[in-house]
């Protein structure tokens, strides 16, 4: 999961690509970058870290132009320590590429040896992402042969591009003296929008969220398998690039990683979460009497939604029993396993009169590893609470994901192998209720009926994309990323296997 941004304009772009970046901030802690064109020359800033510190007054000033792009960046494979994998990429040929890529390619082993043998481009670093811009600038130079680019050969290229890779892909990605060009992957799993602004300015992103904070409007989503391509002069032309396109975007994206101000295909996240806790609320029924229940407290942020539409259909009172630190980074994607489990305590605190003496029913958007769930239960314990329930608003993430959420061993997963009431046990609850597969779909997708199905792998263990099986999750596996803040993980959700206790 990365945030990404692109912006032609007649103005100068690199203030509205930081706002936008800061906009999409949740989706990516660990590095962020700008591109800028000026003329035809590229202005690149990169490094790790937020926005708001990569970004100085100098570093702006030194990205000029009225075209670019950028990315807040969450590695799921490749080496979380190197600065060089931040994006955005860059290729000199053909015309000069800078591209941001959110997802994950499922063959890139195959198409890093391609490019080598075959294609005769040559990758630097371990990332994904470079992969996907080499073999989108050598379907460029295919298309074009040696002359200058016209619009039929950007989507011929991208047609190219369709064919040979697999996995998730939203890609932004700029040609030196052409224009932007925009495209999703044929199941559209990871979501792209675009839209415009009063200035005449085009651009597109992640999540709406990031066109209506910079007083853009937004117009559509990018369907699955199309391309984009917006001229330097703010032409736009579109097409669609792959034969057999259907709507399939990431539910995780509604239950957890997109903002809830965002609409992602035609869907309010809002509303999807909404609806999460009406179908959660029949679950919580059959396990827990509503009369010995005293109050229903959330676990900040994305679980507010489905935690208020519980209490309200249950008629128990709602209570912030947690207060969030908004200086601490989100949990979920926190550079090694140590830094997240010490964060827990540094990010929420107990209110505790919301807890003493009282039977509280704590709602979580969604339970992955278990380990932040079981300190919470603890927190709310030791603040005086009589009985502690926990519900997660989704099902158990029983499966490896390996679209670009970076949990792809079983191990990490709590619920893989184990029954609720051992989850229930090891994380010390009272009673734990869990959030049905189907509901969760029909929750979510009867915002927009025009959804076709959902990505959800996670949940059900089926792969959209056909291409998954036990050895292709083992080989995925090995090329994960590496490093980080704590020496003793081998990726970023590692868990040390040291104990009787849950990797989770």
């Amino acid at each position: 999961m990365c945030g990404i941004v692109g912006v032609v304009s007649r103005a100068p772009v690199n203030q509205l690509i930081y706002d936008a970046l800061l906009l999409l901030q949740h989706r990516g802690q660990d590095a962020a970058g700008i591109v800028t064109q000026e003329g035809r020359k590229f202005f690149m800033h990169k490094a790790k870290g937020m926005v708001r510190d990569v970004f100085r007054t100098r570093n702006m000033r030194a990205l000029p132009g009225s075209v670019g792009l950028g990315q807040v960046r969450y590695p799921t494979a490749g080496n979380a320590a190197s600065e060089e994998e931040a994006q955005p990429f860059y290729v000199n040929a053909p015309f000069g590429i800078v591209m941001v890529h959110n997802g994950n390619l499922t063959n890139a082993r195959q198409l890093r040896a391609e490019l080598a043998d075959t294609d005769h481009r040559h990758t630097n670093t371990e990332s994904d992402s470079e992969v996907l811009l080499n073999v989108l600038a050598h379907e460029l130079a295919r298309a074009s042969s040696g002359a200058p680019l016209r619009s039929a050969d950007v989507f011929a290229a991208v047609r190219a591009v369709h064919g040979r890779i697999k996995g998730s892909y939203a890609v932004i990605a700029l040609i030196a003296g052409y224009g932007l060009l925009a495209f999703r992957d044929p199941f559209g799993i990871r979501p792209l929008c675009m839209g415009h602004g009063s200035d005449g300015s085009t651009m597109l992103a992640s999540e709406s969220v990031a066109l209506e904070g910079t007083g853009h409007v937004l117009d559509r989503d990018i369907a699955p398998g199309e391309a984009v391509f917006v001229h330097t002069d703010g032409r736009v032309e579109t097409q669609q690039c792959a034969e057999h396109a259907q709507l399939h975007p990431c539910i995780f994206e509604y239950v957890y990683l997109a903002r809830p101000d965002s609409v992602m295909d035609g869907i309010s996240v809002y509303q999807a979460r909404l609806n999460m806790g009406e179908t959660l609320a029949k679950r919580v029924i059959s396990t827990v009497p509503p009369n010995e229940i005293d109050a229903i407290i959330p676990i900040p942020e994305s679980s507010r939604p489905s935690a208020m539409q519980l209490a309200q259909l249950l008629g128990i009172p709602y209570r912030e029993g947690f207060v969030k630190n908004r200086y601490v980074g989100r949990t979920f994607i926190m550079p090694g396993q140590g830094v997240r489990k010490k964060s827990v305590r540094q990010k929420l605190n107990a209110i505790s009169s919301e807890f003493k003496g009282r039977r509280v029913l704590l709602v979580d958007d969604s339970i992955v590893r278990g380990t932040t769930s079981k300190e919470i239960v603890q927190m709310a314990r030791d603040a005086g609470a009589t009985k502690v329930y926990l519900a997660s608003a989704a099902p158990p993430v029983r499966y490896p994901n390996v679209y670009g959420i970076d949990m792809p061993t079983r191990s990490e997963l709590i619920a893989h192998g184990r029954t609720v009431e051992e989850i229930r046990e090891w994380i010390g609850a009272d009673a734990l209720i869990y959030q049905d597969v189907q509901a969760m779909k029909q929750a979510v997708g009867k915002v927009n009926p025009q959804v076709q199905g959902f990505e959800a792998s996670c949940f059900d263990g089926v792969y959209i994309t056909g291409d998954i099986s036990e050895a292709q999750v083992t080989a995925l596996n090995e090329g994960r990323n590496r490093g980080g803040e704590d020496e003793a993980d081998t990726s970023r959700l590692a868990l040390p296997n040291t104990s009787d206790a849950p990797d989770a």
